[in-house]
């Protein structure tokens, strides 16, 4: 694709993959990542077809490109790092689902054709590139005319400073986190990609700190220090211990633009609803 932005660096990978391998069996098994309402919701919006074939970028455990087999005929899930591969294959052959392949890739460079797919999908991983305009580039090539494409993360305050300590209290869990983005940074990257926003929601979710480190295996000295690590953040992972970290979460699902699907689902979102049409 003519003036796609650049890729994710080596050096990120790298931090990717230790955090990730140290990370997978307690990331496997997160109730924020295995829970069924919450993948069923997903897969609801996504509205997959028993024809199509689906990709998931940024796979790990699999239980996405799992929850979307039960729907489509083919699913592919990549993912940089090793372990939460194995993991995924193992569950996959645990439940006897024949119809899903997970392999070693890099979300900048997907090894697949143009328009190969008809659904491509990325859960909790937009805050962890370094550059997500070309991961979703990367996504949109991948995607067939008339296909869609979802996204689900955490998202970050419009207010700068808000922002800016959010994702502090973050990168001080895992190292591997860049920024999550706020929503009207996400709507406006799909518009650069020339896709258009058919559905958005939002819900919210509440960890406990210490379980909350704990799943990331964040070292201790930097849960112990974080407090006088950032002059301008107060948002260390001690103040959030004091106050409960809140971890927020943003859907939504674009279509490609220009053969979008009839653009007619509105959802809540901040105690409203929004309806997006494509013209």
């Amino acid at each position: 694709m003519a003036n796609q932005p650049a890729g994710e660096t080596e050096r990120h990978k790298a931090t990717v993959r230790d955090e990730f391998t140290r990370q997978a069996p307690v990331y496997a098994a997160a109730p924020i990542i295995t829970d069924a309402e919450r993948l069923a919701r997903l897969v609801g919006a996504i509205e997959p077809g028993a024809d199509d074939r689906a990709l998931e970028v940024a796979t790990g455990p699999g239980h996405v490109a799992m929850a979307l087999a039960a729907r489509c005929r083919e699913v592919v899930g990549i993912d940089l790092t090793p372990a939460p591969l194995e993991i995924a294959r193992r569950l996959s052959r645990e439940r006897g689902i024949a119809n899903v392949r997970f392999e070693l890739g890099e979300a900048d460079r997907l090894g697949f054709a143009d328009g190969e797919f008809n659904l491509v999908v990325c859960r909790f991983a937009f805050h962890h590139f370094e550059n997500p305009e070309a991961i979703l580039a990367e996504m949109r090539r991948v995607c067939a005319a008339g296909g869609a494409i979802a996204i689900e993360d955490l998202f970050a305050s419009e207010h700068p400073g808000r922002a800016d300590r959010y994702n502090h209290c973050e990168r001080l869990r895992d190292s591997s986190h860049t920024r999550a983005l706020a929503p009207t940074e996400l709507i406006a990257m799909t518009a650069r990609a020339g896709l258009e926003v058919e559905r958005l929601y939002s819900m919210s979710a509440r960890a406990e700190v210490e379980p909350w480190l704990a799943a990331a295996r964040t070292p201790p000295d930097k849960a112990a220090s974080s407090a006088s690590s950032s002059a301008r953040s107060r948002s260390s992972a001690a103040s959030c211990e004091r106050r409960k970290a809140r971890r927020r979460i943003n859907v939504w699902r674009a279509a490609r633009a220009g053969r979008a699907r009839r653009n007619t689902a509105a959802a809540p979102c901040a105690g409203r609803s929004d309806r997006f049409r494509n013209r």
